[in-house]
C-alpha cells in the first residue's frame, strides 16, 4: 500500500505544482468576489473543474440562472466524455472506486495516467490516488488563495503555462513510445483545421468528434 502510494505521489507532483498555484488564483478571485473560503471549498469538493470554477465565480456574481450554470458546465467540460473512452476497462475493473475515478477526471491526471505501465491492480490503485491526491491539491489551494491571497500579495501572470508544459512533455513521452504516428499527426491536423475555421473558443470540442471519428474509422480498417 506505502509503495503504491509513493508512486501515485510521485506522479502526481506535476499537477500538484500547477494546482496548487492556479487553485490559490481561484481562491483570490473568490475572495474578490465577496465569497468565504468555505464556499471555495465546498465549491472545489461538489464541481470541480478548473476551467468552469473560474467562470462560475462570474457566474454566481452576477446572478445567473442554474440552467445557465448547468448548460455552461456541459458545453466547457464535454470533452472529458471523450477521455473517459480510453479507461473504460479500467474504471470497470476498479469496482466501488468507478464512480469516483469517473467523476475526478481531469486533463491532468487523464494525462498522467496515460503514461502509466499497464500493471493491473497496481495501475488502478495507482490511478485512484492520483486522482485523489489531485483533488485534495486544488482544495487545498483554493482555501489557502482565499487565506493567504489578501495577506501576502505576489503576481502569479503566466503560472497556468505549467499546465501547456506538462502536456507537451507527456505528449512527447507518448509520441516516442508510440508505434505509429499518424493518430498523434491526424489529432494535430485536425486541431489546428478547427483553430482556423472555428476560432479558438470553439474548436475543441469540434476537433474532438472529428478526431475521434477519424481514428475510429482508422482502427476499423487496420482491423
Amino acid at each position: 500500500m506505502g509503495n503504491i502510494f509513493r508512486k501515485a505521489f510521485i506522479k502526481s507532483i506535476p499537477i500538484m505544482c500547477s494546482y496548487l498555484f492556479v487553485s490559490m488564483a481561484y481562491g483570490i478571485m473568490m475572495e474578490n468576489a465577496g465569497f468565504k473560503w468555505y464556499y471555495s471549498l465546498l465549491v472545489s469538493l461538489t464541481v470541480y473543474t478548473g476551467a468552469y470554477q473560474f467562470v462560475l465565480v462570474t457566474l454566481l456574481s452576477s446572478g445567473a440562472s442554474i440552467l445557465t450554470m448547468a448548460l455552461t458546465a456541459f458545453l466547457m467540460n464535454s470533452r472529458q466524455s471523450f477521455y473517459a473512452l480510453t479507461f473504460v476497462d479500467e474504471f470497470n475493473r476498479m469496482g466501488k472506486r468507478k464512480l469516483y475515478m469517473i467523476h475526478t477526471m481531469t486533463d491532468e491526471t487523464y494525462a498522467v495516467n496515460c503514461t502509466l505501465p499497464d500493471t493491473g491492480k497496481e495501475k488502478q490503485s495507482i490511478m485512484f490516488w492520483v486522482a485523489f491526491l489531485s483533488r485534495c491539491y486544488w482544495m487545498i489551494g483554493a482555501v489557502a488563495g482565499e487565506i493567504l491571497g489578501q495577506i501576502i500579495p505576489f503576481d502569479m501572470t503566466g503560472i497556468d503555462f505549467c499546465m501547456t508544459a506538462l502536456f507537451v512533455i507527456i505528449f512527447i513521452d507518448q509520441w516516442e513510445k508510440a508505434e505509429s504516428h499518424i493518430p498523434a499527426i491526424a489529432g494535430i491536423v485536425i486541431a489546428v483545421v478547427c483553430l482556423l475555421v472555428v476560432g479558438p473558443q470553439y474548436f475543441l470540442l469540434p476537433s474532438l468528434i472529428i478526431a475521434s471519428a477519424v481514428l475510429v474509422v482508422w482502427n476499423m480498417r487496420r482491423k
